[in-house]
């Protein structure tokens, strides 16, 4: 029998036991002949074909078999129905040039994900761990010929998101470069490294990459140039590009305005003290002047044009506007006059809260929730028409009271010592101390993360301050004030009110040092603090270092995990509960999910309850880019029987879902008041 005396319609048949009796021949031509027929109607008859695959995988094996490529293509899709994807995948590289990815079918779009997705796992290791991962060339081959399919098909968003994925560098600047809307595809690739890039090292070489592409465009993008320098940490970068614009075109000023907005939206203080330090703009400290030069407002043109003006004087001009940019002048006051024009709070809300409030709880509660709902806009309508409610306040009550003032008062840093003046500490003690410690605490709130001006004032105020309630506001204030700033000299004079072993005191340096140095990994102060940690016998002392070293891990994804890995293996369960508070702040709205897990294993194996309820709450920090997933994560929680990991995933889905009106998390919400 031989090939040529066979006819066969595949049409017709409805077994494909004729065809696979042909494999036990012993010629060669009907083996193939066999293959070739298989090839054709195995997606019918897979289920019979899958009893011989043996056999085909024999030929297959056989280096002298001289169709060993059809036979691996055979194997592949009898696997691939099987649902043995890895097998698939395996004869697929085998099948080699007979494997068509631009073919459309169900097989070859599994099989190239297959293969997408084993060759995005081994770049990673690859890049990781630096060993001597050797990638399979057959594997390679497939991902070159989809990245060359999207560039044939203009699917270049598609190959960008491999390239990421992949750490393929050259093919996401090869994708970029053949688009025809280069700036386009340059701001995706931009927005999905900073949203969608979880490993730190990973986003800062896509960074680099993506901004030497902005440079080479015909028209830079400054703009976002100066957002990713900004990632990267170069301060100097973008005070070359302000340089170089300040000088320029109208259009160019601009530019450099709204790059100053962005710097000073996006930015940290320590960040914005040195491009401001670099362009030659200092910051007086005095209260209620941002700028060294008091006419730093928006220059007004000349109505008679002067041709002598010296063009260092036009250029001063412009940096005093970008001082007054990057100070915060012009941002603040805007802001306030959008929060105050918009402000449509419901006082009827807070009269029955007022109403109702039987106890001091209650009554501080209401307090703080008349804060929050006027904060930033100055009106304190409610505080003028209570006074006599608000004098019940006593003690911490009166502290919280007064400090709520500079929630309200937040950004309106002009007349705020004015503001504060009847509640600060003055020089023969008469008022309160708790008074005097939520003034001076109200006055870090009013210049949160741009406290240039006050700065000297709190610190004179911390370091001439005897009542350790004053200290515990003066060591809040300061540190709000100096958020960000990694100021070394404000870190030691916290550390040394830390040092006196003062249980109050000590609460708010801990905490206020970890503001001071938020989203550094300084390992000195982690140090330092850890150390102290350890040593200490006061809770309240360890509570506030366990949540200032959480904030010093603030954004720094992996890079944080040797800190957070000591931290959940201590036998104390304060620095346990540091440690998920530190996986919540290091991760914070990025939803990783290697976070999460830790994050859940804690929650429902720790056995103290503090740690459980604080790994449940920082779920909520990780996961509120995407509100609508907390629900189901935090779901099971909600019904625990431990209140405490109940009263977490409250907490959790109020931090993801603030402002949402989610029904999901209120219905999870409203049987817990109950």
């Amino acid at each position: 029998m031989t090939a040529a005396t066979i006819s066969y319609n595949s049409a017709g048949i409805t077994s494909a036991a004729g065809v696979i009796s042909l494999l036990d021949e012993p010629q060669i031509e009907l083996k193939i002949f066999a293959l070739n027929k298989l090839n054709l109607i195995v997606h019918e008859f897979w289920a019979e074909i899958s009893d011989v695959v043996d056999k085909i995988e024999i030929l297959y094996e056989d280096e002298s078999f001289e169709e060993r490529e059809l036979s691996a293509l055979v194997a592949s899709k009898v696997y691939y129905h099987l649902g043995a994807y890895d097998e698939a995948l395996h004869y697929a590289l085998g099948a080699a040039s007979l494997l068509d990815v631009n073919q459309s079918s169900e097989y070859v779009d599994t099989v190239v994900a297959r293969a997408i997705d084993q060759y995005i796992t081994q770049r990673i290791k690859l890049c990781d761990d630096a060993n001597d991962i050797t990638i399979d060339s057959r594997l390679e081959l497939i991902v070159e010929k989809m990245f060359q399919r999207c560039f044939d098909d203009a699917k270049y968003k598609q190959a960008v998101g491999i390239a990421l994925e992949s750490r393929r560098y050259d093919m996401l600047e090869s994708a970029i470069m053949k688009s025809e809307d280069i700036p386009s595809l340059l701001s995706y690739a931009l927005g999905i490294a900073m949203t969608l890039l979880q490993k730190r090292t990973v986003r800062n070489t896509v960074l680099q990459v993506l901004v030497r592409l902005y440079t080479n465009l015909s028209e830079p993008d400054y703009t976002n140039m100066c957002q990713c320098y900004i990632y990267l940490n170069e301060p100097q970068t973008v005070v070359n590009i302000l340089n170089k614009l300040v000088s320029g075109s109208e259009d160019e000023l601009l530019m450099v305005f709204q790059i100053c907005f962005d710097v000073y939206e996006s930015a940290t203080q320590h960040f914005i003290d040195e491009v401001m330090e670099g362009l030659g703009i200092k910051q007086k400290k005095e209260e209620g002047t941002a700028m060294e030069v008091e006419s730093s407002e928006p220059v007004k043109p000349s109505e008679e044009p002067v041709k002598t003006v010296a063009q260092d004087s036009a250029i001063d001009k412009k940096r005093a506007q970008v001082g007054s940019i990057l100070s915060g002048e012009i941002p603040i006051t805007l802001k306030s006059q959008f929060l105050i024009r918009k402000n449509s709070s419901d006082m009827l809300v807070l009269k029955n809260c007022k109403d109702a409030s039987r106890n001091a709880v209650c009554h501080t509660a209401t307090v703080i929730a008349n804060s929050l709902m006027h904060a930033g806009t100055t009106c304190d309508a409610f505080l003028r028409d209570n006074l006599d409610w608000l004098a019940k306040a006593t003690n911490w009550a009166k502290f919280t009271a007064t400090a709520s003032i500079g929630v309200i008062h937040h950004g309106h840093e002009t007349n705020a010592l004015k503001l504060m003046s009847s509640y600060l500490p003055k020089e023969p003690a008469s008022g309160s101390p708790y008074q005097e410690g939520g003034a001076l605490y109200a006055l870090g709130m009013i210049h949160a993360n741009h406290g240039a001006a006050i700065i000297p004032y709190l610190s004179e105020q911390l370091q001439t301050a005897t009542n350790e309630t004053v200290k515990h506001g003066g060591c809040l204030g300061l540190g709000l004030a100096a958020m960000t700033s990694k100021s070394s000299d404000i870190y030691e004079q916290l550390k040394n009110n830390l040092y006196q072993d003062d249980a109050i005191i000590g609460e708010a340096a801990g905490i206020a040092m970890g503001l001071v140095m938020m989203g550094s990994l300084d390992e000195d102060a982690l140090s330092d603090m850890v150390q102290y940690a350890h040593e200490t016998q006061h809770e309240k002392i360890l509570r506030g270092l366990s949540l200032g070293i959480a904030m010093i891990c603030y954004g720094q994804l992996e890079a944080a995990d040797p800190t957070i890995q000591s931290l959940t293996d201590d036998k104390d369960p304060v620095l346990r509960m540091c440690g998920m508070y530190s996986v919540g702040m290091a991760y914070a709205g990025t939803g990783n999910n290697k976070a999460i897990r830790r994050l859940l294993h804690v929650a429902v194996s720790d056995v103290n309850d503090d740690v459980r309820r604080a790994a449940v709450i920082s779920i909520g920090f990780l996961l509120f880019n995407a509100p609508e997933q907390c629900p189901n994560v935090v779901s099971l929680l909600s019904e625990s029987y431990n209140s405490h990991v109940r009263y977490g995933a409250a907490l959790a889905l109020g931090i993801s879902c603030a402002g949402s009106g989610m029904k999901e998390a209120l219905n999870i919400l409203e049987p817990m008041i109950n």
